[in-house]
């Protein structure tokens, strides 16, 4: 369904993207940020859902400075390889490649940001210093509560599994007393990586219901209630 793509950040650095377009005009626009395992089947896909639910979605390649079009899957050896990038990420830069990606958009309309795991944290920040959003989904953004105390600038919804071994309770219950301004879920007997079908984690119901939450704070945050 979707367009591979480039993208220029502000400092001339050029990224790769994925692109979904709903047919008909959008109900708005969504930039997806990865997991740690890139713009992957899993992050297409959900570029592709957004598109069949009317949005127009687009995934830029955020660890495109570190290695370019690189996408792995989940096996315990791919996991343990990707997760050797996150210590080279620089964030500044990483920020600035999410702004290209949503300053693509912003020509369109209206955009919004929504992040799984390492991408979650992402659109956490993003809601807090990056220009041109209306909203922002976290999924299981494991550094969240590290920025906690950061201010998001429009309103946050997160996603939460009760036995993610990556992300204490205490975490989200701190993330929930310094963010009320924020919307929170926690998801009883979900793990980390609940939402993707593709993960041994994958937990269907709770997955469907984050899934319809997101959509319905979409539709909000667009005012198309």
């Amino acid at each position: 369904m979707g367009t591979k793509l480039k993208l220029k950040a502000a400092d001339g650095f050029e990224l790769g993207a994925y692109r979904a377009d709903p047919q008909g005009t959008p109900k708005g626009r969504v930039v997806v940020i990865q997991e740690i395992f890139g713009v992957n089947n899993h992050i297409r896909s959900v570029c592709d859902r957004l598109a069949q639910a009317g949005y127009t979605a687009l995934a830029p390649a955020i660890f495109d400075r570190i290695v370019p079009n690189f996408e792995t899957g989940y096996s315990d050896a791919e996991v343990a390889s990707a997760r050797e990038y996150i210590a080279k990420v620089d964030w500044p830069k990483l920020m600035l490649d999410v702004q290209a990606a949503i300053d693509a958009l912003k020509k369109e309309g209206p955009v919004a940001i929504l992040g799984f795991c390492l991408g979650g944290t992402v659109a956490f920040l993003a809601a807090s210093q990056s220009n041109g959003l209306v909203a922002a989904v976290a999924y299981y953004g494991g550094m969240i509560a590290k920025h906690a105390d950061k201010k998001p600038k429009v309103p946050v919804q997160m996603h939460f599994g009760e036995k993610d071994g990556h992300i204490p309770l205490a975490d989200v219950e701190d993330i929930k007393k310094k963010r009320p301004d924020s919307e929170v879920h926690i998801y009883l007997g979900a793990g980390h990586g609940f939402h993707c079908d593709e993960r041994g984690s994958f937990e269907p119901n709770s997955a469907k219901i984050a899934w319809a939450r997101s959509l319905a704070f979409l539709e909000k945050a667009f005012g198309k209630k």
